[in-house]
């Protein structure tokens, strides 16, 4: 017999993943900056390759998908990234975490489908040793060169090229708190709380490692939550279903420039 709890779980195969998120407005030709998590779309016959592949045929030859990759373990421990280790060990963690190597060093925390996704033939990696963005597709070179330190999400940065191409936001079961383009409103936003701060990471300079340190805007994504529900409704944004996952499609240009205004709104001194 069977039980009740199996019958409940969607299976998608590519061609069923392919048809939902077409309904969704994915199509040839588009760039996406994907966010995703696997396990609320239920189950997929493939696993996370499968995914992929189907994003990858939507879009096709002239479209481009890009995933983060973030390495932000490779921060400094008085940041509090390494919050398993005591104080007193800081100083070997500087001494000797391994500079960030595109071809290898995992993505930390972004999920199955993006660490799979930055191996993917054919990806291309950002250089940032901390909050690197991973591209395939007709775009992938242009948006991922020259990622520079200062810059993680402002002018220059993978994100902000992706504002640049007029692309899409795609959330697979998550939400707003993991959409990382509200950074580069961040950056391009006015707001009094706006704050600056050093970051030091591994990296390789002329085939040595070295720890170094960079200055950046610090970011803050305690609103974000609050920010995507006022969106929401400002706009009917409608939320879709594939499998299981809560699917959003955005316009990543007019969510921006709408973020801009609401931050600068209510950002504010308390």
């Amino acid at each position: 017999m069977t039980d009740p709890c199996y019958a409940q779980k969607p299976i998608l195969t590519k061609e069923a993943l392919k048809e939902q998120f077409c309904r969704c407005g994915l199509s040839s030709g588009q760039t996406i900056f994907v966010h995703t998590s696997l396990s609320k779309i239920g189950f997929v016959v493939g696993g996370a390759e499968i995914l992929i592949r189907a994003l990858l045929e939507i879009v096709g030859e002239e479209g481009t998908l890009m995933m983060p990759s973030q390495t932000w373990k490779n921060l400094d421990p008085a940041t509090g990234v390494h919050w398993e280790v005591s104080p007193e060990h800081w100083p070997i963690i500087r001494k000797h975490w391994p500079a960030y190597d595109k071809e290898i060093t995992p993505a930390i925390g972004m999920g199955v489908v993006a660490e799979m996704f930055r191996k993917w033939p054919g990806a291309v990696r950002s250089d940032h040793p901390a909050r690197s963005v991973a591209a395939v597709g007709r775009h992938a070179e242009y948006l991922t060169k020259e990622h520079d330190l200062a810059q993680i999400f402002g002018k220059g940065s993978p994100v902000d090229k992706l504002y640049e191409l007029d692309g899409h936001i795609l959330l697979i079961g998550v939400g707003y708190d993991k959409n990382t383009s509200l950074h580069l409103a961040e950056t391009r936003a006015n707001f009094p709380t706006k704050r600056f701060t050093e970051e030091s990471s591994a990296i390789m300079i002329d085939g040595k490692r070295k720890w170094v340190t960079y200055r950046t805007q610090a970011v803050d994504d305690g609103d974000f939550i609050e920010l995507g529900q006022h969106y929401d409704r400002a706009h009917n944004v409608t939320i879709y279903k594939v499998g299981e996952a809560e699917v959003r499609f955005l316009r990543q240009r007019q969510l921006v420039d709408w973020a801009v205004q609401w931050m600068e709104t209510h950002r504010r001194e308390k």
